[in-house]
């Protein structure tokens, strides 16, 4: 089955278009950063407590176009919002908590107050987050950036890949260079500080260090990585094992989270109360409150002593932990029915031990795990919103997909019919990490 190109030339000749015309420069000037979105077969839910995950990139993402505007001037535009963002890069950017307090005099339906509540907060925080490490900016951008069709709020970090693109965008106007490494904790300070938000760094670590065809594993405590390679075919021999994979995208249609989703930051919380209470079972009162500063023999010895919802959080990630490195193993040696089961377990995980997940979109996991060809499948992200990603064989991939369809129309007819037919399942492969073209 031939994949789609991405971005296909067509793309990238419409993003230097956007920027001639706004700019009104020659089109080779034109560059084009390039950051895929990710997904997270196993390590669900555990980056923010330390724990080892895995991740790969898809063919799938961000495009910015963009030229240096030749003075602090930052100007962009948006394929998915309306509006304008624009200010200086020379200006002083506060965290998202500070700059709300100060903007306390402003009407609800400023312009100003709008443009700083919603798209144009990623450009702001790329500013802050290279200022608050002492890189001098003088040059802004001008820029056009848009993402994959309906896969926004889908799930897929497309906030990191947008995060890291600015971040790519202005180190390159600034003749900036930063590795890959620097740049995981600059969109870090992005989403942590600007944002107020307390996810981990398997996001951006995706987005920055992933290579086409392999798994990359990272230990998210000590930032070690490496990326895993699967057996080429000819080494597959007279195996049982899949020989050809895809990656299923199945969107719910659900854009915004549920009201009643518990939210991200309560999850952390809990799950940094059940380290707090291990480690203090164990006479440690020094270390961090995160679940990887608790030693497994500590968690047996002492996980009676957690109430029932943290005992859950804990049971996920010491099982999904596990999970990773059983994973990582079953990948290295191509054992890809292994690798989709335990995909499988910790999507199961995910929705008895950590409690996230909405009705439809447990639905729709339930649905992958019946369609053919799927080896496993699992939410992509918390499961408030957006879509399951699903490995399936190669060749019943299109088959699956219209099972999927056709399924979920059946129980969530409604969100069913606000999706595009073409976008409602995705058949994609793995990508590669982000890159200025």
């Amino acid at each position: 089955m031939a994949m789609q190109c991405w971005p296909s030339d067509a793309e990238l000749n419409e993003m230097r278009e956007r920027v001639f015309k706004m700019a009104n420069v020659n089109k080779v000037e034109v560059r084009v950063v390039v950051s895929p979105y990710r997904i997270c077969p196993l390590g669900a839910h555990i980056d923010h407590q330390g724990g080892t995950v895995s991740a790969m990139t898809i063919n799938r993402g961000i495009l910015l176009g963009f030229v240096p505007s030749g003075s602090s001037q930052v100007v962009i535009r948006s394929g998915q919002f309306q509006g304008e963002v624009k200010f200086r890069v020379d200006e002083i950017q506060q965290p998202r908590h500070i700059s709300k307090t100060k903007d306390k005099g402003l009407d609800k339906d400023s312009p100003e107050l709008q443009e700083q509540s919603n798209w144009g907060r990623y450009a702001r925080g790329a500013v802050y987050a290279l200022q608050s490490r002492g890189n001098n900016l003088s040059k802004g951008i001008v820029g056009y950036i848009c993402g994959s069709e309906d896969l926004d709020s889908s799930g897929l970090s497309s906030s990191a890949a947008v995060g890291v693109a600015y971040l790519l965008a202005l180190e390159y106007a600034n003749n900036l260079v930063i590795s890959p490494t620097e740049n995981i904790e600059y969109d870090r300070l992005i989403e942590n500080e600007y944002l107020g938000l307390k996810n981990g760094i398997m996001d951006q670590s995706a987005i920055l260090l992933s290579s086409h065809g392999c798994l990359m594993c990272m230990n998210c405590k000590t930032k070690d990585y490496k990326l895993v390679y699967r057996p080429k075919v000819l080494e597959y021999k007279e195996s049982e094992q899949p020989k050809a994979t895809r990656i299923l995208l199945a969107l719910s249609g659900l854009k915004q989270a549920l009201t009643n989703n518990p939210g991200y930051n309560k999850r952390v919380a809990e799950c940094r109360e059940a380290a707090r209470i291990l480690l203090e079972a164990y006479g440690d009162y020094k270390a961090e409150p995160i679940l990887s500063n608790v030693e497994p023999e500590v968690y047996e010895a002492h996980k009676h002593k957690l109430e029932p919802d943290l005992a859950k959080r804990a049971e996920h990630y010491f099982s999904e932990n596990m999970r990773v490195m059983k994973g990582v193993e079953a990948w290295a040696m191509g054992k890809l029915n292994d690798f989709g089961m335990l995909i499988t377990a910790s999507g199961r995980s995910s929705i008895q031990n950590y409690e996230c997940g909405s009705e439809p979109l447990i639905q729709l996991y339930e649905i992958l795990l019946r369609a053919p060809g799927v080896l496993g499948a699992r939410f992509s992200g918390a499961g408030f919103r957006g879509c399951c990603v699903a490995f399936v064989e190669a060749h019943l991939a299109a088959e699956a997909a219209s099972f999927v369809r056709r399924e979920y129309l059946k129980v969530q007819p409604e969100l069913a019919s606000q999706i595009s037919k073409d976008t409602a399942v995705l058949i994609c492969e793995s990508g590669d990490s982000a890159r200025v073209l």
